[in-house]
């Protein structure tokens, strides 16, 4: 799909063909599209190819004719709540336009369209990223919110399901993790080398880019912390109850074992005491009786109900 916009102060203009300082965005272009886009830039196909794996890490490369950066951007799973993963996002910087290209769902694109702000080029790149840094923001606060609520539901029934989530949760923390400090060492050399930087206003953006950046990072440490020790703790927790079950399974065995030996004892032909008595049946009951309340007392005492 490929979309050629306008960016306005006051909105956003859906164009039929390509003019100077316009926005072209594509997703997950098929052979004929890109073959469109070659006419407009020259795309080498490694570039293609790179931006189709997901794993792709951020860069900025200069050629002849444009400037090539990917960035890694978040994105929630609407299929499953509780997954967030990172996608590759590629730009392609011309004297004229700049070109937006993945080939997998994300969700920074979106809510960059709903901008409206003065249309530069380095203004489009430097806002793509400052979205970017703050929906990690975003996520990263929606991930606390669901590692509570899971904790709550752990307090009253430990089942695998809710265990499962926070692993998925720990597997998106690690790929935030990765893809920040990526995001982070790309902003920094933007700003350090003054790669697309034109103006005080792009300084000034590249600026919070890195410092919101610095700050979904540590955010990013601090509940993948909470995580590993949430998890710890409620492995103790099962643990231990484990111990609890345990411990009163071996206390019930020894009571029943008592009254199954002295039946046991009672059973053999020999004499015996009490066997000719005819209250011999209430006597045997009797002993077993007291010998189960005396196991039981003491296992009480020790607490081990």
């Amino acid at each position: 799909m490929i979309e050629i916009l306008q960016v306005s102060e006051k909105e956003l203009v859906t164009l039929t063909k390509p003019k100077k300082n316009c926005w072209i965005n594509v997703f997950n272009p098929t052979e004929e599209e890109i073959h469109k886009l070659k006419k407009i830039i020259n795309i080498p196909e490694e570039l293609l190819t790179s931006l189709k794996d997901i794993e792709e890490i951020p860069t900025i490369e200069e050629y002849e004719k444009f400037i090539f950066m990917i960035i890694r951007t978040p994105y929630n799973n609407l299929n499953d709540d509780y997954e967030y993963y990172t996608v590759p996002v590629g730009i392609f910087i011309t004297e004229n336009l700049v070109l937006t290209l993945y080939y997998h769902e994300n969700d920074v694109i979106p809510k960059l369209k709903k901008q409206r702000f003065p249309f530069r080029k380095t203004q489009l790149i430097f806002k793509l990223l400052l979205t970017s840094a703050r929906l990690y923001l975003t996520y990263l606060s929606e991930i606390n919110k669901k590692i509570y609520a899971i904790e709550k539901a752990l307090e009253k029934s430990q089942k695998n399901e809710a265990i499962m989530k926070l692993l998925d949760i720990e597997k998106s923390l690690v790929y935030f993790s990765t893809s920040l400090k990526s995001n982070g060492i790309l902003a920094e050399r933007i700003e350090k080398e003054r790669i697309l930087i034109k103006t005080k206003e792009d300084k000034k953006l590249i600026e919070k880019v890195i410092d919101e950046n610095k700050q979904a990072i540590e955010m990013t440490k601090t509940y993948s912390s909470i995580l590993v020790n949430t998890l710890d703790a409620f492995a103790s927790i099962i643990s231990n109850n484990l111990n609890i079950v345990m411990k009163f399974l071996a206390a019930v065995t020894i009571i029943i074992a008592i009254p199954t030996l002295i039946a046991s004892i009672y059973g053999m032909n020999i004499g015996l005491p009490f066997q000719g008595s005819p209250q011999a049946f209430l006597i045997v009951m009797m002993i077993s009786m007291l010998g189960v309340l005396a196991a039981v007392f003491i296992f009480w005492r020790k607490k081990f109900f």
